[in-house]
């Protein structure tokens, strides 16, 4: 048997006082977890606590794609258009005279498709929207209360290509045709409200260039060229409609 020497008082004290204050690898000494509660609660108050932030209300999130109308009766082949290929590039060929053309069905059906953002659809659209403006000008009136539900759906998608192409044809069926900028004035509440959350939306590129902009495809530049298109063409109650639903809007009439 081998004898240890015996340990002093004051050396047992030392050990036994420094494994006091060692911590057990098991527990984090010192470190106390945050816990992440609800607000308005008493939780919130309570100590080692962290409130959960609101949920954001995504109010500018586009909506995700669907197949709209449209695209189902052109595949069924309804529409009497086709794609026609030339040296100047592609366009539009009619099967049918446009000025014989059912207006009440086919206007419609064309601006339900102003949702559709992917080739073939919305060139068709695009081009043929352009076409029967042009050509059926005097039968545009008449219809304008069933394109405001598609023009309507087509901007509360929020996705800024969509946005894009349904200003530009807004404008041309404004531009193009008699009376309809005032015929357009009731409907407002419909059209304007998306319009207003994007108006002042333009994009901070600091010293950069916006190229979006010489395309004509940013969304602000053309919400505020829209509207001073309904301004001019909606006759003497425009504005104050306008001002109504867009209370940044400024006049470009009356200033």
């Amino acid at each position: 048997m081998v004898l240890l020497p015996p340990c002093t008082p004051d050396l047992c004290g030392r050990d036994f006082r420094s494994s006091l204050k060692k911590p057990s690898p098991n527990y984090p000494y010192g470190k106390k977890k945050v816990r992440i509660v609800p607000a308005f609660t008493i939780q919130a108050m309570q100590k080692n606590t962290k409130v959960l932030p609101p949920a954001k209300c995504g109010v500018l999130d586009p909506l995700p794609p669907r197949p709209t109308m449209f695209r189902r009766c052109y595949q069924r082949g309804e529409f009497p258009v086709s794609i026609e290929f030339t040296n100047s590039g592609k366009r539009l060929q009619w099967k049918v005279p446009i000025e014989k053309l059912d207006f009440h069905h086919y206007l419609p059906m064309f601006f339900d498709g102003l949702a559709e953002a992917s080739y073939p659809f919305n060139f068709i659209v695009e081009k043929g929207i352009n076409d029967l403006v042009t050509k059926g000008s005097y039968k545009i009136l008449p219809v304008v209360p069933q394109l405001i539900i598609p023009i309507k759906n087509a901007l509360a998608t929020k996705r800024p290509s969509v946005l894009c192409h349904a200003l530009k044809c807004i404008q041309m069926l404004v531009t193009g045709s008699d009376r309809v900028g005032e015929a357009l004035v009731p409907y407002y509440r419909q059209i304007l409200p998306t319009l207003n959350l994007f108006k002042d939306r333009n994009r901070n590129m600091g010293s950069g260039i916006d190229h979006t902009s010489t395309k004509g495809e940013n969304v602000a530049d053309l919400i505020e060229e829209t509207l001073q298109i309904l301004e001019r063409y909606g006759g003497p109650d425009a504005f104050i409609n306008i001002k109504y639903m867009i209370p940044t809007y400024e006049s470009c009439v009356q200033n």
